[in-house]
Order: structure tokens, then C-alpha cells, then sequence
């Protein structure tokens, strides 16, 4: 089963200093049609205006990644952390038994732009955690490189939830494809460009959703970036 779901037709906020595109219910924003898909719970699209950002606000028991696009985002957390998040990076906070953290950003005249992507955990009450790694685009170009996984694999960051995602960057005749477990589901999200997937023609801020199928073909991309989400269902 194959689902495309339009950029458009995603919930959206205008906060003035935040501009959101949800892509599941979240905060004001509520469509039963579109709670989670599996254990995929968020994936907001934030535009945060220069010196602005989200204050000290508490998470409990959720798999947090975040993937700047343009900009830099600039994380302080209960446990520690203070950290800047330039495109490339990919963070993980582990929020466990509770964490609290404010995300802004400082970089005068200039929009940061990024994926807020939470993943419901397999186990609760843990000690929270924080993880921060570079993927260079090197390593995304004309493949699915995996950047979030249960154990770490191929320098991915460790994420508590049954969950694989992969990044990669697609333009011209660049192709991959990717062996699903037709029992799970997955997830395509375009971040920006044009893609086929499966024979599917998708545009920026469009999404995939599978389900009962063995795989995932990637072709035809023109400026493309995206994310693959390998899923419990």
C-alpha cells in the first residue's frame, strides 16, 4: 500500500517568529486521520525568525531528532548540553524520565530552517541522553545513508525506538534502493526537490506512506533530499 501525502495538505502555524508545517497532529493542529504512523509520532518543518526561539519547555519519554536544513540551531538542555546544530548534524535527545531543553536561534539576519522529529520510544523511564554527529553530504550523495538506529550502526546516532531513518541526497541518474520488512511500515519524507519513489512523483514537503511493502526504489531526483523511515507498526 502506497499513500502520498501533499506538502499542502499538512497542518500549518504562523507564530510570527515560528512558521510550522506539521505533518501529524500536533498542538493546535489535530486530524484524527493523522495521529502517528507507527511509531512515528512528529515530524514538524520550523522556521525560526533570527533571535527568536523555543524557551525552557520539559519532554518525557520520546525519541527527539532534530536535522537543520539552513542556519544553525542553538540547544541547551537540563542535562548539560549546550550545543550548536549546524546543517549536517544530526541530534538525538533521549528524554527518558524527563528532560527539560530551549532550542533558538541566535544567527542575526538569517531564518533557521529544520526537521523536529519525534519518535515513540520501546522503553520508558530511562536515563535521559543527548547525542550530536556530522553526516557530510558525501556520504548522502546518490544513496540512503543510514543516521538513526537502535544500536548505532555505521556512525548513525543510537535512538531508544524500534526504528532505522536514512538521509540521502538524489539528482540526475543518482538511484538506491532500500529492502522492507513487508510487516513494518515506512515513511518517505522529500525535504526539498523533486523525487520518484516506487514509480510515485513527490515535490518538497511531500510524504510516502507504505505499508506490506518489500521495498523502496529512489530515482529521478532533481535537488533532492530526503528522509526514509523504516518502521514498527
Amino acid at each position: 500500500m502506497l499513500t502520498i501525502r501533499k506538502s499542502r495538505d499538512r497542518g500549518y502555524a504562523n507564530h510570527g517568529w515560528l512558521e510550522s508545517y506539521h505533518s501529524f497532529s500536533f498542538a493546535g493542529y489535530h486530524d484524527p486521520a493523522h495521529m502517528s504512523w507507527g511509531n512515528l509520532r512528529v515530524i514538524n518543518e520550523d522556521r525560526v525568525a533570527p533571535g527568536t526561539g523555543f524557551g525552557k519547555h520539559g519532554h518525557r519519554d520520546m525519541e527527539i531528532i532534530s536535522y537543520v536544513l539552513s542556519g544553525n540551531l542553538a540547544h541547551q538542555d537540563s542535562i548539560g548540553n549546550i550545543k550548536g546544530i549546524p546543517p549536517g548534524d544530526i541530534q538525538r535527545m533521549s528524554a527518558g524520565s524527563g528532560v527539560t531543553h530551549s532550542e533558538f536561534n541566535h544567527a542575526e539576519g538569517q531564518t533557521t530552517h529544520f526537521l523536529q522529529i519525534w519518535i515513540t520510544p520501546n522503553v520508558t523511564g530511562i536515563a535521559p541522553s543527548y547525542e550530536q554527529k556530522t553526516i557530510p553530504d558525501q556520504e548522502k550523495r546518490g544513496t540512503l545513508r543510514l543516521v538513526a538506529s537502535p544500536d548505532g550502526a555505521e556512525g548513525s546516532v543510537t535512538i531508544h525506538a524500534d526504528a532505522l531513518v536514512y538521509a540521502g541526497l538524489f539528482d540526475g541518474k543518482e538511484s538506491a534502493e532500500l529492502v522492507l520488512d513487508p510487516e513494518r511500515k515506512a515513511y518517505v519524507h522529500l525535504v526539498r526537490g523533486v523525487l520518484e519513489v516506487n514509480g510515485l512523483r513527490i515535490d518538497s514537503g511531500d510524504a510516502l506512506l507504505l505499508h506490506a511493502e518489500s521495498r523502496i526504489t529512489i530515482s529521478h531526483g532533481n535537488d533532492a533530499e530526503v528522509l526514509v523511515f523504516d518502521l514498527a507498526a
